[in-house]
């Protein structure tokens, strides 16, 4: 009923305008055909009447459709200038038809995948396709656009020049009036420097910057997921720690840059000995750990793969480093633990690992060892021990003892400074126990300053006494603390602070203190012995691999022979035919030599007569307070040496 009505309104307003036009039209005629009508005409319709009436009727069918018609075209216009402006966006934009036949592309379109627009026309938009992707995503794409018009995700497209990059992309479908695909209009934008910048978060986060190795984070997941894994599967799987001996000393002699060096080979050569299934992570310094899974059901053969594992990488780290110019030697200590059906905890197999390979240590380094559990009680311990040390330092609980050094008439010529710790609760601590302690931590380079400070100390109050004021006093210096770039510049200062002679200050060095970077070491005793004049002396002479090679290019002004051999000597022949080589050796370099560890006759006899002309050990005195020390001086009725 109101379509009909409708329908006749409208046919009502048609035949209305009609009417208009056809009147508008005989107006027109007579006023063209008649140059002249009748007065009477005229005088009813005048000109001017006329022209009132006539103008709305000729405005609105006439003037105002073009000026509709031009406004409408202007703002077309406009559109298009709009819609132009739009495709040539930022964003690349790829138009095809219904069988993926592009017809159009944009600017950015060509800068992104390289393709100019007249060699893509025509072409299908598989000229853009990598082989990243299986069919099924595709068929999951198609799917999208059948059923919703839009799919819109990550894709890695092939460029120009057959690089494939990824993109974020929105397709979508535009229908005709009958609701068939006409075209695809796909918008696409290269992502690559955002997946490059979230790879390098990812990699900060979960890898070590320096080897590219997983970092304590990812081989905490991996080893959760393994953890699982065993679980479910009865198979044994290994953790080994492993650390660098003397890392610290070659770092800080040659410096991080061929420290780095040399954990990025280790880094290389422990990758190599795996398997690709296998990971090896590096927990900071010179800290790596590898996780081994899936390496049997049987406890004692995966225990013997696992060893054998553990041997192979041993071996292949000791063997030497070209660093730059530099031929570099080093070795691990290597804890291993192992785990299966166990409801372990990650830290607790960490922490069994990292015993395992502080036990590898204490045996003498460059050596792999099982975790015991026995082992907790003496890292419990150690760890005790050295919390307590570190408090002994601030409480004065250390002291120190002197043990006399005399020549063959038994004329004191000096003494040796000794470290000793009185523990409140646990007395006297041997030296045996905390001296490893503090050299783990580095707590022995605080030591030792507090050792430098009280021996100088020492000397410029002994210069007061005659029996004491020609005595040179010796003080054992780590590795540690030599290789310390200020050390020189301490020595100077405390020479300095106390006024005393440098001649009457020996230091002791050890072989460990040469075994990385000889140069630099002897440019520093240069200094130490020939400008500043202090003693030098290289402590526990033949028990270094490289002993002899030594002597001709250090500095040195005496050798210690090591009380190793010196206490064997009257029974074995081999110790007794050493320590008289050493003598010989000595002499031959200009060198004195002291021997310590002398605690009979027979050894004093025995040395005198190979050509010793000083000595140190029990036979004479053991290492006692100053207070003590200076008492037997004075009533062992010892002579001294009046100058």
């Amino acid at each position: 009923m109101a379509t009909n009505s409708y329908n006749s309104a409208k046919k009502q307003i048609l035949i209305l305008i009609g009417s208009i036009y056809i009147g508008e039209l005989l107006i027109m005629v007579a006023f063209a055909v008649l140059p002249k009508l009748p007065e009477w005409i005229e005088t009813i319709v005048d000109p001017t009447i006329l022209s009132i009436f006539c103008a709305p009727i000729l405005y609105l069918n006439v003037f105002r459709p073009t000026t509709r018609r031009i406004s409408q075209l202007s703002i077309a216009k406009n559109q298009l200038r709009t819609t132009a402006a739009a495709f040539e966006t930022y964003d690349a934009i790829m138009i095809t038809d219904a069988e993926a036949n592009i017809i159009r592309v944009n600017r950015a379109f060509e800068r992104t995948t390289g393709f100019k627009e007249e060699e893509v026309i025509g072409k299908t938009s598989h000229i853009l396709k990598s082989e990243l992707h299986d069919q099924a995503f595709y068929t999951k794409m198609m799917g999208d656009l059948l059923t919703k018009n839009v799919w819109s995700g990550e894709v890695w497209d092939k460029h120009k020049d057959g690089s494939v990059h990824p993109k974020l992309v929105t397709i979508s479908a535009i229908k005709n009036a009958a609701s068939k695909t006409t075209q695809y209009v796909s918008i696409f934008t290269d992502i690559s420097d955002r997946k490059k910048a979230e790879k390098e978060i990812h990699n900060l986060a979960f890898y070590d910057t320096l080897t590219g190795l997983p970092n304590r984070r990812l081989l905490r997941d991996r080893l959760e997921v393994a953890l699982t894994s065993s679980a479910r599967s009865h198979q044994y799987g290994a953790l080994l720690f492993l650390d660098l001996d003397n890392f610290k000393t070659l770092n800080d002699s040659l410096g991080h840059e061929y420290g780095d060096m040399l954990l990025v080979e280790v880094a290389n050569r422990i990758k190599f000995s795996l398997r690709e299934a296998d990971t090896v992570a590096r927990l900071g310094g010179d800290e790596f750990v590898i996780l081994v899974e899936k390496i049997g059901t049987n406890s004692e053969r995966a225990s013997q793969r696992v060893a054998l594992l553990a041997e192979k990488i041993r071996t292949i780290l000791t063997e030497p480093y070209q660093l730059k110019e530099s031929l570099r030697h080093s070795s691990p200590s290597i804890g291993i633990c192992m785990f299966c059906d166990q409801d372990e905890l990650v830290d607790e197999l960490l922490k069994r690992a990292d015993m395992a390979m502080y036990q590898a240590k204490s045996s003498g380094r460059n050596k792999t060892c099982f975790f015991d559990p026995r082992m907790q009680q003496l890292t419990e311990k150690r760890a005790a021990l050295e919390s307590d040390l570190r408090i002994a330092l601030t409480e004065g609980q250390l002291r120190l003892h002197y043990q006399i050094q005399l020549d063959q008439e038994r004329i004191p010529i000096g003494a040796e400074a000794l470290v000793r710790w009185i523990h409140p609760q646990h007395g006297m601590v041997p030296p045996s126990d905390f001296i490893p302690v503090a050299e783990e931590s580095s707590l022995i380079v605080e030591i030792g300053d507090w050792v430098l400070d009280n021996a100088c100390r020492q000397i410029a109050e002994w210069r007061y006494n005659e029996q004491t004021r020609n005595l040179v006093l010796a003080v054992n210096i780590s590795a540690q603390q030599f290789t310390q770039p200020d050390f020189v510049e301490k020595i100077t200062a405390l020479l300095k602070k106390y006024s005393i002679e440098a001649s009457r200050l020996k230091l002791e060095l050890t072989e460990s203190v040469v075994v990385n970077d000889l140069k630099s070491v002897v440019a520093k005793m240069n200094v130490l012995r020939d400008t500043l004049g202090v003693t030098l002396s290289l402590d526990d002479f033949g028990t270094g691999y490289s002993s002899l090679s030594y002597l001709k290019q250090l500095p040195l002004d005496q050798i210690k022979i090591d009380q190793s051999f010196v206490r064997d000597m009257t029974t074995d022949a081999s110790d007794a035919m050493m320590v008289k080589n050493i003598i010989d050796m000595a002499h031959n370099f200009g060198l004195n030599v002291i021997a310590e560890g002398v605690e009979t006759e027979d050894q004093l006899a025995l040395l005198k007569k190979n050509g010793c002309k000083s000595y140190q050990g029990y036979l004479f005195s053991k290492p006692i307070p100053i207070e003590q020390f200076e008492i037997f001086l004075t009533e062992s009725q010892l002579p001294f040496r009046i100058e």
